[in-house]
């Protein structure tokens, strides 16, 4: 049996999971939930797992930051993309405002959690500075315009004296101890790491109820095809603007969970384009649109250059061969849900339309002038 077959093979029994659990009663989903909070909580930072997980790297660390970081900015990435189907290149620019959001106004004598507050709030207005101009944009000019917002978040941070220019910020706030949990010890990540799981499951609930809700409807029908939604009488722009607004919250909340890592220090370089494009990976590689598999490529494409640290450069051409295979053999992703899986052999690209449609292996790419 070849890898084709094999995946398929997995894809059925995926398949099939994801119709038991359609029909699983509620208290059977809940038990789910807390078996596996309880898991992530309890096994998964012990160090059992961690020999085999990142036997070179300090894996409590590991967790927060890059994996950590690296589910909750997909989770909001996921959002804009999997969701609403626009495509953001730019998205590290929320990332970035969050975390420099904290920085100044800790240094202005800001309580931890008043910066916090504040850093989403500035982060979210900023999707609407965005998205209000250029959502009237579809596809590849929507997402140079993002790709650009970025770059110029980048690069005014670098050139700005008042919030630390090339040099950064150092000595970023931290949150008061609570829960037992000592965030000043800079040799125990654990604290951080447990904060950042509080932020994944707060997100992953908000994600949920939306996607359920008339705004999640809403968006699903513009993923689709928008221009059919708007004839229907949906709003699209507002719903897009919303998404906009919504996916910069999570990605400022990352921001703010990073806190710099553990030296408590950030600097413009820290938030490049390749950052917003690996955090598109991790969507796409999951399954764009379905929660369980953003998490789970997330994980992966962040877990992946840590576990193989000793490989030293060539870890990435195995990341990298890792990545083509996949989306050569699963163009849709590792968990991608029903929905998404039949507009990915539509032709759509799981994405909405990109200006083209995108040919899998199981449709042809169209022929110029649409003949």
């Amino acid at each position: 049996m070849n890898l084709k077959q094999t995946l398929s093979a997995r894809s059925g029994v995926s398949d099939r999971i994801r119709d038991w659990w359609a029909g699983a009663p509620m208290w059977t989903r809940w038990l789910v939930y807390l078996l596996l909070l309880l898991f992530v909580v309890f096994v998964l930072p012990t160090e059992g797992v961690a020999s085999i997980m990142s036997p070179q790297t300090d894996w409590i660390t590991t967790l927060w930051d890059p994996i950590g970081i690296y589910i909750l900015l997909a989770l909001g990435l996921n959002i804009v993309v999997g969701q609403a189907g626009l495509l953001d290149l730019g998205f590290v620019a929320f990332f970035a405002i969050g975390a420099y959001s904290v920085g100044v106004l800790g240094r202005e004598g800001w309580p931890f959690w008043g910066t916090v507050v504040a850093a989403l709030a500035i982060a979210a207005i900023s999707g609407i500075v965005l998205g209000a101009p250029t959502l009237r944009l579809r596809g590849d000019y929507l997402a140079i315009v993002t790709l650009g917002f970025g770059e110029i978040i980048r690069i005014v941070a670098r050139n700005t004296t008042y919030i630390g220019d090339s040099r950064g910020i150092s000595d970023l706030p931290r949150p008061p101890s609570m829960f037992g949990l000592d965030f000043n010890d800079v040799l125990d990540a654990s604290a951080f790491y447990y904060l950042i799981v509080a932020m994944i499951v707060l997100v992953i609930v908000i994600s949920v109820r939306l996607n359920k809700s008339r705004v999640g409807r809403a968006w699903a029908a513009i993923r689709e095809d928008e221009d059919a939604a708007e004839l229907m009488g949906v709003p699209t722009f507002k719903f897009k603007l919303l998404a906009f607004f919504v996916g910069a919250m999570v990605g400022g909340l990352a921001g703010t969970g990073q806190m710099g890592g553990v030296q408590g220090y950030i600097q413009p370089e820290n938030f490049p384009f390749i950052l917003s494009a690996t955090i598109l990976v991790c969507v796409v590689f999951g399954g764009s649109g379905n929660i369980p598999g953003v998490i789970l490529g997330a994980f992966i494409i962040a877990w992946l250059p840590e576990r193989f640290r000793f490989l030293d450069d060539y870890r990435y051409m195995l990341f990298g061969a890792v990545l083509v295979i996949m989306m050569i053999v699963r163009p849709e992703g590792l968990l991608p849900s029903r929905q998404r899986k039949a507009e990915m052999q539509e032709g759509t690209g799981g994405m909405g339309s990109m200006g083209a449609e995108v040919a899998t292996p199981t449709t042809a790419a169209p022929e110029v002038g649409g003949k």
